[in-house]
């Protein structure tokens, strides 16, 4: 291709691709969080359409279309970036979940911490597992996925076909699902814990009814659900890792990747 036909198509195709590839990314974990500044964000963005442009471009419409019509193709690609961004920060969300459920059954609950990967006040074992989340999935290059599935969209949806708006809300009603059940199985170990310890406290306040067994046990609860976190978070973090490379590979797979 010379200079005068990429000028009068190659820069719509970058558009293209740009608009589907950008909006992915700027909601992916990682490089769209929001303590990742919105510079960074836009260069990532563009840096990846570079080097998938090349793969792209022979299924864009060959001629573009009209002005008009790109518009719109423009809104669709827009769409399905959304769909494939929101889908990875579904299963990230997994991790938010986890937090939740493991700080109310350790007697953290309280215990409010500003969460940098969603820039909101959340528990304090939420942040934790979300941030150590996202270092994992870079390294052990996990993030790659998110790119592949990027260019694996592309035979899911199509340039020029509008978008299945039922399949896509059943996607996202599957992955939401999919993560909320997640979350409460990493949480499964501090749910089994909790029980038993509630269970205990309940047969001391029978056996001895004038002792606070709740307010003595509280210290007990939490120094236990530590201890049971010490143990159980290598197997949790692989756990979760496992599941959120079982999600994205379905794009991969859709590709026939």
């Amino acid at each position: 291709m010379n200079l005068e036909d990429f000028l009068a198509t190659g820069v719509f195709a970058f558009m293209l691709t740009f608009v589907r590839i950008g909006t992915a990314a700027t909601i992916m974990p990682g490089i769209g969080d929001s303590f990742t500044p919105a510079n960074i964000r836009l260069f990532m963005a563009l840096g990846l359409t570079a080097v998938i442009f090349p793969m792209t471009f022979p299924m864009l419409p060959q001629p573009l279309p009209g002005p008009s019509l790109l518009a719109a193709l423009l809104a669709m690609e827009f769409v399905v970036g959304l769909l494939i961004g929101t889908v990875a920060r579904i299963f990230m969300a997994a991790l938010d979940t986890a937090g939740m459920v493991i700080s109310m059954t350790s007697g953290l609950g309280n215990a409010q911490l500003f969460n940098p990967a969603s820039a909101t006040q959340g528990s304090l074992i939420g942040a934790f597992l979300s941030v150590t989340g996202t270092v994992i999935v870079f390294a052990t290059n996990t993030h790659h996925l998110l790119f592949y599935g990027l260019v694996g969209s592309y035979e899911m949806f199509p340039v020029g076909a509008v978008p299945d708006s039922g399949g896509m809300a059943e996607m996202i009603a599957k992955s939401v699902s999919a993560s909320f059940a997640i979350g409460v199985q990493l949480a499964a170990p501090f749910l089994v814990l909790s029980m038993l310890i509630y269970i205990g406290m309940g047969v001391l306040s029978r056996l001895m009814p004038a002792v606070q067994v709740f307010l003595l046990a509280l210290p007990l609860q939490i120094m236990l659900s530590f201890v049971t976190m010490g143990l159980v978070v290598s197997a949790l973090f692989l756990y979760w890792l496992h599941r959120f490379e079982d999600g994205m590979t379905f794009f991969l797979r859709a590709a026939g990747g």
